[in-house]
Parts: C-alpha cells; sequence; structure tokens
C-alpha cells in the first residue's frame, strides 16, 4: 500500500481528498440541517453548463464550472427573497437548463472530449497539481468564511425567525452560504462527479449528525467521516479497477446504513 505514494498520480489524489473532505464536512453539515439539498443540487447541475462552456473556450473547464454555480446560488439566493415566486420549480428549470446548455456546448466542441466522464462521475486520480492548488485555496476561503460569520450562521440556521429579530441580515447571510455551497461544488467535481457529488455532500454529515451535539462537532464528525470514505474508496477503487466516485459513494450509504442500523439498535436496547 505504501509503495502507491510513489506515484505522483495518487499522491495528488490522496492530498485532494483529504482537502475536498474538508469543504464537504464544513458545507456539508449547513445542508443537512437546513435541509436544502434540493438546492445544492440545482447549484451543482447547473455546473455543467460551465464545464461544456469550458470545452468550447478551450479552457479549464472548472473554471466555467464556477462561473455558472457562483451564478446558479446567487440566482437562488435572489429567488429566497421573493417570496410569491415557485422556488422549488425555478431551481428545477435551472437544474435542466444547466445540464443541456453543457450537453449543447459539447456538441458544438470539435474533436472527443475524452474527459468529460470525470467531470460527470468523478475521477479522483486524474487531478493534476494546479487544480489542487484551487481545492486548497476553496478550502482557505471556505474555512475563513466560515469562521468569520459563524455565529451567523448558526443563527439562520436553527431559527430564522429570531436571526431577523435580532438585526441580521439574514438574506445576505443566505448569498454568502449559497457562494460557499458553489465552491463546494467545484471541490467535489473531480472527485466524485457532479452526478453523485450530492451524495458525499450529504452522507457524511448525516451520519455524523448521529452522534453529534453542536454544530461545530457536527462539522468535525463530518469532515472525519468524510476522510474515511473518500480514503478509502480510493484505494478500493485502485486494487479492484472500479470507479472512484462510485466506490466512494457506495461506501458512503453502507457507512450510513450502518450506523442507522447501530443508533436503532442502541435506542431500542436502552428504551
Amino acid at each position: 500500500m505504501i509503495d502507491l505514494f510513489q506515484y505522483d498520480f495518487f499522491v495528488n489524489a490522496f492530498i485532494a481528498s483529504i482537502l475536498a473532505s474538508i469543504a464537504c464536512g464544513i458545507i456539508g453539515s449547513y445542508v443537512v440541517v437546513k435541509r436544502i439539498v434540493f438546492i445544492s443540487g440545482g447549484i451543482s447541475h447547473s455546473a455543467y453548463g460551465g464545464i461544456g462552456l469550458g470545452y468550447f473556450l478551450g479552457i479549464n473547464p472548472l473554471f466555467g464550472a464556477l462561473i455558472f454555480s457562483l451564478s446558479a446560488a446567487g440566482i437562488i439566493s435572489f429567488l429566497r427573497t421573493r417570496h410569491n415566486t415557485n422556488e422549488d420549480t425555478i431551481i428545477g428549470m435551472l437544474w435542466a437548463f444547466g445540464m443541456s446548455l453543457g450537453v449543447l456546448f459539447i456538441s458544438f466542441t470539435p474533436g472527443y472530449a475524452g474527459d468529460l466522464m470525470s467531470y460527470l462521475f468523478g475521477n479522483i486520480l486524474t487531478v493534476p497539481l494546479q487544480e489542487i492548488y484551487i481545492i486548497l485555496a476553496i478550502d482557505v476561503i471556505i474555512i475563513l468564511i466560515v469562521a468569520l460569520f459563524f455565529n451567523q450562521f448558526l443563527a439562520i440556521t436553527f431559527d430564522e425567525e429570531y436571526a431577523r429579530t435580532l438585526g441580521l441580515k439574514v438574506d445576505l447571510l443566505y448569498f454568502i452560504l449559497f457562494m460557499l455551497i458553489a465552491l463546494t461544488v467545484i471541490v467535489l467535481i473531480k472527485l466524485v462527479g457532479i452526478i453523485l457529488l450530492i451524495a458525499l455532500l450529504t452522507i457524511p454529515a448525516a451520519i455524523a449528525k448521529h452522534y453529534a451535539v453542536s454544530l461545530k462537532q457536527l462539522m468535525f464528525y463530518s469532515v472525519a467521516a468524510s476522510i474515511i470514505f473518500t480514503i478509502s474508496g480510493l484505494f478500493i477503487s485502485y486494487y479492484l479497477n472500479l470507479p472512484t466516485g462510485s466506490s466512494i459513494i457506495l461506501l458512503s450509504i453502507l457507512g450510513y446504513i450502518l450506523s442507522y442500523l447501530y443508533i436503532t439498535f442502541k435506542n431500542k436496547r436502552y428504551a
């Protein structure tokens, strides 16, 4: 197993897995507690339009995905302030629009998009060093902003109306939170892909919720669980020659099932 670390691609994958797990665990905690999985799905699938645009313009598809996911996050944040708007319908339209636009751009692009599947289903073994720097930079941004607004995010997470009575700018805080979700989407795209990233964004936090008694503890447990699943899935996929993203997600689901059964049995035992 140690011999694998002589290969640069595996070292890059190992580092990227840990860095992605940090963003995933922190932001995933908010997604699970606030039950905004559908919003996160709308943001993530909109990113596919940016990936197609990146191929079409000949730039790094992740930069295109960043633009589209941030734009989708901004639109969804704006819609939250319009209470007469059918938010779920608009999010569903953004979801479909991003995917359709991505397919359209790719069809206009001459040649064959060889690594397109890695953006849909992930392939952490192909992450280059420059993308590790991007993930690291996004991690730093997420950690700094969450640390700066932790108490404010805590207020809107558990009691939005009370946060308003305190004079907090709830709509602005949601805008920032949605932007952080968009950044986390970019971090996870090469790890598990657009199709599967919502699962990794939510499953570790859902498991951590079984045991955590505070938001900080939830984030810590969620990051730890995400690291365990991504690293284990990385090794399993390498040795068994399986798709990395699928291996990570299936391992995460198995972890959730075992955790749920353990909690259920424990509660019945002490009931």
